[in-house]
């Protein structure tokens, strides 16, 4: 069988290295173990049970980047990366554990009060809470000033008000960065983040999970505020109006992050069709025997090992502190678009196999589209892009 991490038979980079490693090989094991069996279950009645991520704490594979006073493992994004690729190796792509990892639990880190982190972070580690961000809205998607959700000071609380859409995370997520505009006539500048716990939160509803083409095992889902009332201490940063701010200064990572999970989507394609091709006949011949599976293959071959490259670059550059906006949404772009590539072309190799529901590349197929929509749409990507000529 051929594994997805040595498909592409490139050197590993350093930062893979040492307890990156070992990480990396007890993630890909408990997603085996753990997840996978359990996963055409979850893919049908569309969400992971929360058992899975009570385990995942258990294991150390939540919150790996956290400092170790805040519940944490002391790691990096290093730690991350390899926990995210694992969930894509094994094929439980639905499984919203790197977005609580690598997205939300970031904010809190960097921006949050010392109460705030010691208040939140290890119950995040732990799995008691499960992270979302609540940024998209009916009329506002990638154009982040189009929020249009309220937070009204009243006292020594927020009256909050609107609604949020496709949020990963949203039927289990009882912890949530909310996106708000606390001041809607100083547009981006009155942008704020608010920290929500939804246990027992009046005015708080959770709308339908909703019925997506892809990843069908995450939980996805409309939310609705009515008058909830937070405590003003629940803002993020000192001072209301940072959030754009603190949004653009995390997105990097958000979309270095989307980046690695296409990755690894990539990784696990190719596995699975050079194994099939192999075994598969047509005519009296394996179907790799043929040229034009030869060619294609060596076509998406290349360009996966080019990607793999780019990709182990950017997280180098963010470990290291030098990951621009305009890098991290390259490798956000490129790598998605390739990703629905070399679906489209492995389904092809596959034959009519590769549009049944049973084979593997079916779903991945369904799963990739989606890339290129969220965390920013690869248009908006190139929009930031062009910026920097």
């Amino acid at each position: 069988m051929t594994l997805p991490s040595e498909v592409l038979q490139i050197e590993t980079p350093t930062w893979r290295s040492g307890d990156v490693a070992m990480l990396e090989e007890m993630a890909n094991r408990f997603m085996d173990e753990e997840i996978a069996p359990h996963y055409e279950r979850y893919e049908k009645q569309e969400i992971v049970d929360r058992e899975a991520w009570e385990k995942a704490g258990e294991t150390g594979l939540l919150c790996a980047s956290m400092p170790e006073e805040y519940g944490g493992a002391g790691g990096s994004y290093a730690h991350e990366a390899v926990i995210a690729e694992a969930i894509g190796h094994v094929g439980v792509d639905g499984f919203g554990l790197a977005l609580h990892n690598s997205i939300v639990a970031p904010y809190i880190l960097h921006y949050g009060s010392e109460e705030q982190k010691k208040k939140w972070l290890p119950r995040m580690a732990s799995g008691e809470l499960i992270g979302a961000i609540a940024m998209t809205e009916p009329g506002a998607g990638s154009d982040l000033q189009g929020v249009k959700t309220n937070a009204v000071k009243d006292g020594n609380h927020y009256k909050i008000n609107g609604s949020k859409t496709f949020i990963t995370n949203g039927q289990h997520a009882n912890i949530i960065v909310l996106v708000v505009k606390t001041d809607p006539s100083q547009g981006a500048k009155g942008t704020s983040l608010i920290i929500i716990e939804t246990d027992g939160l009046e005015g708080f509803e959770r709308g339908r999970n909703l019925d997506k083409v892809g990843y069908k095992s995450n939980d996805t889902s409309e939310l609705f505020f009515n008058d909830v009332r937070v405590p003003t201490s629940n803002l993020l940063g000192a001072e209301e109006g940072r959030g754009f701010y603190q949004l653009m200064e995390q997105l990097p990572q958000e979309r270095l992050l989307i980046a690695n999970q296409a990755m690894s989507a990539i990784e696990r394609a190719l596995a699975l069709t050079i194994d099939y091709v192999k075994e598969r006949k047509a005519f009296g011949n394996r179907v790799i025997d043929f040229q034009n599976t030869q060619f294609k293959l060596a076509e998406l071959k290349t360009e996966a090992s080019i990607a793999r490259v780019f990709v182990d670059h950017c997280v180098e550059r963010h470990i290291n502190g030098g990951l621009d906006a305009t890098t991290a949404s390259m490798a956000k772009y490129w790598v998605t678009d390739l990703q629905c590539k070399v679906m489209d072309e492995c389904v092809q190799l596959h034959g009519g196999y590769g549009f049944m529901n049973e084979y593997p590349i079916a779903r991945m197929f369904r799963d990739a589209r989606v890339q290129r929509i969220y965390g920013g749409t690869n248009e908006i990507m190139k929009v930031l892009i062009a910026r920097s000529l």
